[in-house]
């Protein structure tokens, strides 16, 4: 039996999830400033932006495409593999631009990070998100470049058992799902203290 603490870890996963709990404690920090300055000002009213909500669907279904595309990886089903993740590339790009369309909503309305404590957390965190949502996205274009170079049946069978290939996708996956998991956690915030 294999001893825990001498056994080899994944550097590459290791600096994933270093990652991800430096950057959730980030997002936790800003939302605990927002409830602390709540706390003094009894209410800072959000005005959420309608295209939010495409936003979280877009990238919750991002998050399923992109679990099918691992799943059919493994089933050697290469062609829906290749399609699940253009489905998600294109989902995530979708995500961005109704993440700018939702700012160009707050600035015709005059919302700005210097006159609205509201709007200001709106900016940020959904702004931090985005930089977060690019880095993905940059992975996820390296998968399916890859994907698409190799497209016979035998270059697809080598990828899928070609072990940096298959921890490339999972930790692509990995991230992927904890980008996802943090917007509706920042537009659930949001929404409770919408003011409609």
């Amino acid at each position: 039996m294999s001893n825990p603490l001498t056994k080899r870890r994944e550097p590459f996963a290791f600096m994933l999830y270093l990652g991800i709990f430096s950057s959730a404690l980030l997002f936790l920090f800003i939302l605990l400033v927002f409830v602390k300055k709540e706390l003094v000002n009894q209410d800072i009213p959000v005005q959420l932006p309608y295209m939010f909500w495409f936003s979280t669907l877009l990238i919750l279904a991002s998050s399923f495409t992109l679990a099918w595309a691992g799943s059919s990886m493994e089933r050697q089903q290469f062609d829906r593999y290749r399609s699940y993740l253009m489905v998600t590339y294109f989902l995530a790009l979708g995500f961005l631009m109704s993440q700018c369309w939702g700012w160009m909503y707050l600035l015709r309305n005059q919302i700005f990070p210097s006159n609205n404590t509201g709007g200001s957390f709106i900016f940020i965190l959904s702004g931090l998100h985005v930089v977060h949502t690019l880095g993905g996205l940059v992975a996820l274009s390296i998968v399916l470049y890859k994907s698409m170079r190799n497209r016979s049946y035998i270059e697809s069978f080598v990828d899928s058992v070609n072990p940096p290939n298959v921890l490339r996708l999972k930790l692509v996956t990995t991230y992927w799902h904890f980008v996802d998991i943090v917007w509706v956690i920042v537009f659930l915030f949001f929404l409770w203290h919408s003011q409609g």
